[in-house]
């Protein structure tokens, strides 16, 4: 199992600048699988604490159901265009994808499932300097960071 921790220890400046993009808003995307396999994207919260990513799912919510049956997952930062005057400032998208691990059921004012995410990638895509390429960082449990430019 790899929590969000593992990534913070192995890959420090790259983790927080992962944790920024994702914390620029409330609400993220999550990616999870049909029982057909067809993929679903649903809204959603998550967070940072104690070392985890967590999230919940309301009772009876399809997503819930997807993980519970599958729990592979993607889950991506909210979206903010690049500055047009300086695309190179931007702090970029970032994407996790993992396995959801189911932790307990949530009571009181808001029902539902908690999970945490066993992390299997982080990835932060931001435009270069000069803007006229792209930086893919790829982190991995078994590999560490890799930087990739793309033009």
């Amino acid at each position: 199992m790899v929590s969000w921790a593992d990534v913070q220890a192995s890959a420090p400046e790259f983790a927080a600048g992962v944790r920024a993009i994702f914390d620029k808003g409330k609400h993220k995307t999550i990616a999870t699988l049909r029982a057909d396999g067809a993929p679903r994207i649903s809204g959603i919260e998550a967070e940072f604490a104690g070392g985890e990513l967590t999230f919940g799912s309301m009772p009876g919510a399809r997503k819930g159901a997807d993980l519970v049956r599958d729990p592979r997952l993607a889950l991506h930062s909210p979206s903010v265009d690049p500055p047009e005057d300086a695309p190179s400032s931007w702090q970029g998208d970032a994407k996790i994808a993992g396995r959801a691990v189911y932790t307990r059921e949530l009571t009181g004012e808001t029902p539902g499932q908690e999970f945490r995410v066993d992390i299997e990638e982080v990835v932060r895509i931001r435009v270069g300097e000069p803007a006229d390429h792209l930086v893919i960082e790829v982190w991995r449990p078994d590999s560490g960071l890799r930087r990739i430019t793309r033009t």
